[in-house]
């Protein structure tokens, strides 16, 4: 049944009898970094609760990267290190199997029971369109019911097909549990055809040229020394991907960066998403979390204007001159994105809390 022939009000009633109801508002909880880790390999097990308050997300993978052969090790594993582990401020989420594999039905019917109450997100990949959310909706909402939890488990979607990009808008407006979602590179470059096997990142083939030099008489030299600007792929799957997110009250990530050498590149990628409005990436290596944390924390120096145009313009009405620049109404709701987000990362970040109350400080000094 299409979405539009639904009321309103259906929904935010349970679709299973007992089942918790769903949100009204996705949570803000900051996620700068997804970090991945396969539960069937214990070396990998074994550092995760070390990892706990060092990483917004930890997620434990069924999917992609983990062998048939480990699928059921991979599962059970998770359910064991979810029931050994305290995450405390870090939130715990999975990545199922893809749904039209053997092995997800057994994903959540193994892990609901076991390990809901401390689940917070499921990830679902190669989401096509509406009907893979309504499915795993229904299917949540028994399972929730059936093993009593009180509070539904959300969902976040990946976007890995060209379908998926074109049905975005809907996906996101599939249930209130959707909880945001992430490219995912890598598989959306096969399905579209694209001539690239990096995962994320630019490319160089990928590029403008600058004008060719002419010389005095007016005439270009097309072999003459000119510059070119390598182009982002990805900016306009990131870009609709915010936009429809952002219409539904969910939260946009980058996905994965496959290139763990290379650091610069990396940081530059989740900066470019960051700045379209992104709110995380995910992390395939510990040193890509440092990366994370860092371009999804606004800088101190931001947070400094931000708090300075939040003072300057009292109600929100009318406009204000600081440093030569106008700032207005439109300024004043940037600002308090800012604001907001700094204050929350502030409450799991002691470092990052330091920075910003050092900002307290140096303004108090300064009226002084």
């Amino acid at each position: 049944m299409p979405a539009s022939s639904r009321s309103a009000k259906d929904f935010f009633a349970p679709l299973a009898v007992g089942a918790p109801a769903p949100v009204r508002e996705v949570p803000a909880r900051p996620s700068r970094a997804i970090h991945f880790f396969d539960p069937s390999n214990p070396k990998m097990a074994a550092k995760i609760p070390d990892m706990v308050g060092t990483v917004d997300v930890l997620l434990g993978n069924l999917e992609d990267a983990v062998k048939a052969d480990n699928k059921v090790a991979a599962r059970e594993g998770l359910v064991k290190i979810a029931q050994d582990t305290d995450f405390g401020p870090t939130q715990l989420w999975t990545r199922i199997n893809s749904l039209d594999s053997p092995w997800v039905l057994d994903d959540l019917t193994t892990l609901v029971p076991a390990i809901g109450d401390k689940l917070d997100v499921i990830m679902v990949p190669k989401v096509q369109g509406a009907e893979d959310i309504h499915y795993v909706d229904r299917l949540l909402a028994q399972l929730e019911a059936k093993a009593g939890l009180d509070r539904p488990i959300l969902v976040h979607a990946i976007l890995e097909t060209a379908r998926g990009v074109a049905n975005v808008e809907e996906i996101c407006g599939a249930s209130p549990r959707m909880q945001g979602l992430s490219l995912g590179p890598a598989d959306l470059a096969a399905d579209r055809r694209m001539k690239t096997t990096r995962v994320g990142g630019g490319h160089p083939g990928y590029l403008v040229r600058q004008d060719p030099p002419v010389d005095e008489l007016g005439i270009a030299h097309i072999d003459g020394p000119r510059s070119i600007f390598q182009q982002d792929l990805w900016h306009y799957t990131i870009a609709r991907m915010v936009d429809a997110c952002a219409m539904h009250g969910i939260y946009p990530y980058y996905g994965p960066f496959g290139d763990i050498t290379d650091v610069v590149a990396a940081e530059d990628q989740f900066r470019n998403a960051f700045l379209l409005g992104c709110v995380g990436t995910w992390s395939l290596h510990p040193k890509q979390i440092a990366i994370a944390n860092r371009v999804f924390s606004p800088s101190p120096d931001d947070i400094a204007h931000a708090r300075r145009v939040v003072a300057a313009m009292g109600d929100g009405t009318g406009a204000v001159m600081l440093d030569g620049k106008m700032e207005d109404d439109a300024s004043l709701k940037q600002c308090l994105v800012m604001v907001e987000l700094a204050e929350q990362l502030a409450a799991i970040d002691p470092e990052l809390k330091k920075q910003y109350d050092a900002l307290d400080a140096d303004t108090t000094g300064q009226e002084a």
